[in-house]
C-alpha cells in the first residue's frame, strides 16, 4: 500500500502520507487537500476489503458515494482506475478552493422542520439545497451574508448548525472549478461500471462510465441528493450497509431512513474483520432493478 500512496500523492501532489498520519486539523481542512486525502483513504479500505477491487461485483450489489466519496465510488465500481480517481479529484479539490476564495460563503446544516417549509425558506434567501441528505436533514449554503439572514429568521421547528467549510459547495459558486475540473475529465477514459453505481444528482443507477464521469463534473455545482440515493438503495432491497472511512455520517443518517438494513462503518483497520463478514453473511441475496434505473 506503501506503493501506491506514493503513486497517488505524486498524481494528486499532495503528500498524501503525510497529511494522513503526522498532519494537524488546520492543515487538512484545506479542501485541497482534504479531497484527495478522503478519496485515498476511502479507496485504501476498499483495497484492503477485497483485495482486488476487480473482484468487489461478486460480493457487494451496489456502491454509492456522498459528493467527493462518488470520487472513491467510482474507483470502486471500475469507472475510473483508483489513480485516475485521485488525480481528478485532486483538481476537483484545487478548483473549489479557488472558487471558494473568490466570494465569502459557506453552508448551514438545517436539522428538522417542515421539508416543504425549509425547502421554501431556502429559496426565499436566495440559498441553495446543496445537499438534500433526508432524514430530516438538509444543506443550505450560498454567500456569508444570505446564511446570516437565514439564521436570523429560520423555518419554524428546525435547529441550524454552520459548516466548517471553505465555500459553497454544489452551487453555481463552484462555476469556476466545474470548467477546470472538466478540461482534465476529458483526457481520461472512463469505462463502464462493474456493478450498480449510483448517482447524487438523482439516485439513478449509472452503468454507462462517460456519463457517470459526467455527473462527477457536473455535480460540483449540483445538489447532492442523497435522499434519492437511499430510496434507490431501500428499492434494491439492500440488506447491509458498510461506509468506507472517514466513516460515521451516512451511517448514522441510515440508522434514521434505512430501518432494518445492517449497518457498519469502517473507521480503523480493526472494522475490516467485522466488514469481510457482514458481506459474507449478505453476499448473494437477490437485490432488483429500481424503476428507471439506466
Amino acid at each position: 500500500m506503501s506503493e501506491r500512496l506514493a503513486e497517488w500523492s505524486d498524481v494528486a501532489r499532495v503528500d498524501l502520507a503525510r497529511y494522513g498520519t503526522t498532519a494537524d486539523a488546520d492543515e487538512i481542512r484545506d479542501t485541497a487537500v482534504a479531497q484527495p486525502l478522503l478519496v485515498s483513504a476511502g479507496l485504501a479500505a476498499a483495497i484492503a476489503l477485497f483485495d482486488d477491487l476487480a473482484k468487489a461485483p461478486d460480493a457487494i450489489d451496489a456502491v454509492a458515494g456522498h459528493s467527493v466519496g462518488e470520487f472513491t465510488a467510482a474507483g470502486i465500481a471500475g469507472v475510473l482506475s483508483p489513480t485516475d480517481a485521485v488525480a481528478l479529484v485532486a483538481e476537483r479539490g484545487r478548483g473549489m478552493a479557488e472558487a471558494a476564495a473568490a466570494t465569502a460563503t459557506g453552508m448551514t446544516a438545517i436539522l428538522g422542520g417542515d421539508r416543504d417549509e425549509v425547502l421554501a425558506a431556502i429559496e426565499t434567501a436566495g440559498l441553495t439545497p446543496a445537499n438534500d441528505n433526508g432524514s430530516g436533514q438538509i444543506v443550505a449554503a450560498g454567500t456569508t451574508e444570505q446564511l446570516a439572514a437565514f439564521a436570523e429568521n429560520p423555518p419554524a421547528r428546525a435547529r441550524l448548525r454552520s459548516l466548517s467549510v471553505a465555500g459553497a459547495f454544489h452551487t453555481d459558486h463552484m462555476a469556476p472549478a466545474v470548467r477546470r475540473v472538466r478540461t482534465t475529465a476529458d483526457r481520461m477514459r472512463p469505462a463502464d461500471a462493474r456493478t450498480r453505481l449510483l448517482s447524487n444528482r438523482d439516485g439513478a443507477v449509472v452503468a454507462d462510465g462517460q456519463d457517470y464521469l459526467d455527473r462527477l463534473v457536473a455535480q460540483i455545482s449540483s445538489p447532492v441528493r442523497w435522499d434519492a440515493c437511499t430510496e434507490t438503495l431501500i428499492e434494491l432491497g439492500v440488506t447491509a450497509l458498510i461506509e468506507l472511512p472517514p466513516a460515521g455520517t451516512l451511517t448514522g443518517l441510515a440508522k434514521r431512513s434505512m430501518r432494518g438494513v445492517e449497518r457498519l462503518a469502517m473507521k480503523t483497520p480493526d472494522d475490516l474483520d467485522a466488514a469481510q463478514r457482514l458481506i459474507a453473511e449478505h453476499a448473494g441475496r437477490p437485490a432488483s432493478e429500481p424503476e428507471g434505473a439506466r
